[in-house]
């Protein structure tokens, strides 16, 4: 065991030895290297929101053919520090008719749920804070943390604006769940194992993109919707001049908000990555060592939060009901199908070699797709019909 090899547990057999040196137990050395891995995370997590801002601000910029920080230090990198020390200085305000418990818990639990996600992440085969059996459903349960913080932001806030701008953030949140849980089935169903460094390993062979890139794009698309991101950008909506569950939050309440929400972005890239396209595995580079495999899913992780801001800087923001009716009417049945067709074909084509299975699952999904496309046509010409009928005759 070495510090290249096995960076995590040549650190933590070097703080063990330490520990005990000092007098300390065993166990209580083993609680106190647990507490300080915590840290890191949470420190590594809170630094990378930071980089985050830096990114985002210049990747918009491109986008609308403007500069981007550049004033306080090299290409504006500093620029995200001066704004957290402008969020520390501001006034801190509380309503006096705020729940104020529950008012001062929200913003620490929206970035809680971000960082108890982390846990389950494998960053390399060997680079993990736990392997759980069951990490699928935890992703579903820890990611339900953020909805609770909005609608406890919003209740406690005592405003009608921020309580009826949480309820129609947490019916976004709750819907789009529904087809999330219903694709995140599918790599497991592929990989046999709810376990996501099993669901990695089992990626050796073809990434799940290529089985399944249909599960991908509706995990994509809703992972975009529980983030609250454009075009479901319905907990900040500009064009009604309200911040929408947040609008009473002030300086780093509001700071902790924004900083969830990115970190959320970029966790969401990792899982895509993680579930659909390989994690940490790129043709056998991992096998240099677990720094490059972490620098492999980084990478991987940075360019599914690249597409996210690329999809929130060009989409036009979604109404509510349009938002919630292509969930249920078209993105949940869709989900459904592609669940029992995966099955049903990873059943039947079980005795197949590898390569054979992957090209039939993946025209499978074309077919769904090209079925797909001829339904909504067929159906919008049917509207289009319809129309015409109704309006009065030269004002076609």
């Amino acid at each position: 065991m070495n510090l290249w090899n096995d960076p995590i547990n040549f650190i933590a057999g070097w703080l063990r030895a330490l520990l005990t040196g000092w007098g300390l137990s065993l166990d209580l050395a083993k609680i106190f290297i647990m507490l300080v891995g915590v840290g890191v995370l949470i420190v590594g997590s809170l630094v990378l929101a930071i980089f985050l801002v830096w990114v985002e601000r210049k990747v918009v910029a491109r986008f609308q053919d403007r500069v981007g920080p550049n004033r306080i230090g090299p290409y504006g990198l500093i620029q995200p520090f001066a704004d957290i020390i402008k969020l520390i200085i501001k006034e801190d305000i509380t309503p006096t008719t705020a729940d104020k418990v529950i008012y001062n818990l929200a913003p620490v639990l929206a970035l809680a749920s971000v960082l108890f996600l982390w846990a389950v992440l494998p960053l390399a085969s060997n680079i993990y804070g736990v392997d759980l059996n069951v990490a699928a459903l935890y992703l579903v349960a820890a990611g339900a943390l953020g909805t609770l913080a909005i609608i406890m932001g919003g209740w406690a806030s005592n405003n009608k604006y921020a309580l009826l701008g949480a309820f129609r953030m947490v019916a976004t949140m709750i819907s789009y769940e529904i087809p999330m849980v219903v694709v995140l089935l599918i790599p497991t169903l592929l990989a046999g194992t709810m376990s996501f460094r099993g669901i990695v390993e089992s990626q050796a062979g073809a990434w799940y993109v290529l089985m399944a890139p249909l599960a991908m794009l509706i995990f994509l698309i809703s992972a975009v919707a529980e983030l609250g991101r454009a075009p479901f950008d319905l907990n900040e909506a500009e064009s009604e001049i309200i911040a929408g569950f947040h609008i009473e939050y002030t300086g780093m309440k509001f700071g902790l908000f924004y900083a969830g929400e990115l970190l959320h972005a970029f966790t969401f890239g990792g899982f895509v990555a993680l579930l659909f396209f390989g994690g940490y595995q790129f043709f056998g580079l991992e096998k240099l060592g677990p720094l490059v495999a972490v620098t492999i899913f980084l990478a991987k992780a940075m360019f599914g939060y690249w597409v996210i801001m690329w999809i929130k800087y060009t989409m036009p923001r979604i109404r509510i009901d349009h938002l919630l009716a292509f969930n249920w009417k078209f993105l949940t049945p869709l989900a459904l199908i592609l669940l029992v067709v995966t099955a049903l074909l990873h059943k039947l084509l079980a005795g197949l070699p590898l390569w054979g299975i992957t090209l039939i699952m993946f025209l499978t999904n074309v077919l769904i797709a090209w079925v797909t496309v001829e339904i909504l046509r067929a159906y919008g010409r049917k509207q289009r019909q319809a129309e015409e009928v109704l309006a009065p005759a030269g004002q076609h």
